[in-house]
């Protein structure tokens, strides 16, 4: 009896912890999501109005489309340039090591850390970009890159990929290990090029690889937040807002608690459904398999 009880009570601390740090607030969130509450006084039900309110939110619709713009730009450029850099360091040459070391140099940085570094690297007339383009007599390419309406959130996914393409570099380089070399061996013997071995015969055996790198990159560009509050706090005029940061401003400076669990809502939503899509997609190569 002892023997059958023991799993479960090994399971029961954990259980109890993920139920408290994330069941729970998940849960709450939604109930607060369809009240009227500035965090301080008693809660009132107002149903719907939250998220009826929110796409007539002309911010928030702002938001969520700079979230695709970073879905986007993680998916469009992340994904290729960690490829490459993975094809690039699978290679055995003189420090090789040393140069994989200094590539994922940027995951061993939190998005804090980042952005503080590339506020330095962008500001306006010191910054190390700014300063070059002059160095260069390209003075017309200077811009204000962190407060000007129209170039500030292309500026943040920039800096962000520092990070983000290491980290898809590592996925690629795990899924590298499983790649048959027999294949690879094989195409060599019948006269494939360089470009015919990596289409025809490397990148299949990489879907598996490529499929957790793109899912895990358009959910790391819902849940972006840390780089835009370090850098510009969503402004200028809410035009580098994404969903996370406008929810933490209307939940925690508008004192909107009810308006900024609807945006948490929408945001877990939408996050839900891109990993849905992913299990779903594991599940039916399983069953292939």
């Amino acid at each position: 009896m002892k023997k059958k009880l023991a799993p479960y009570l090994f399971l029961a601390g954990p259980l109890a912890l993920y139920f408290i740090w994330v069941i729970y607030p998940i849960f709450r969130t939604f109930v607060v999501s369809f009240t009227r509450w500035d965090g301080m006084t008693r809660p009132r039900f107002v149903g719907w109005e939250n998220f009826i309110r929110l796409f007539n939110d002309r911010y928030f619709i702002l938001s969520l489309l700079n979230n695709f713009k970073w879905m986007v730009g993680f998916v469009i450029l992340s994904i290729p340039l960690g490829l490459f850099f993975a094809m690039l360091m699978d290679q055995k040459y003189p420090g090789h090591k040393v140069y994989k070391s200094l590539v994922y140099l940027p995951m061993a940085l939190s998005f804090v850390v980042i952005g503080q570094i590339w506020s330095w690297v962008l500001e306006p007339s010191g910054g190390i970009v700014n300063t070059f383009l002059r160095w260069m007599g390209l003075e017309s390419l200077a811009k204000p890159w962190l407060s000007d309406p129209r170039i500030v959130t292309y500026s943040l996914i920039w800096a962000a990929l520092w990070r983000q393409v290491p980290y898809a570099m590592v996925l690629f380089l795990a899924g590298l290990q499983s790649v048959d070399r027999e294949h690879v061996e094989a195409a060599i013997v019948d006269g494939a090029n360089a470009f015919q071995r990596f289409w025809y015969v490397i990148l299949p055996e990489l879907r598996p690889a490529m499929v957790i790198t793109i899912t895990v990159n358009i959910i790391d560009s819902l849940r972006a937040f840390d780089i835009v509050f370090v850098m510009t706090r969503g402004g200028p005029y809410y035009s580098s807002s994404v969903m996370a940061n406008y929810m933490y401003i209307q939940a925690f400076h508008n004192y909107r608690m009810g308006y900024g669990a609807a945006i948490a809502v929408i945001q877990f939503l939408i996050t839900l459904g891109f990993i849905l899509v992913y299990v779903l997609n594991v599940l039916k190569r399983e069953e292939r398999l």
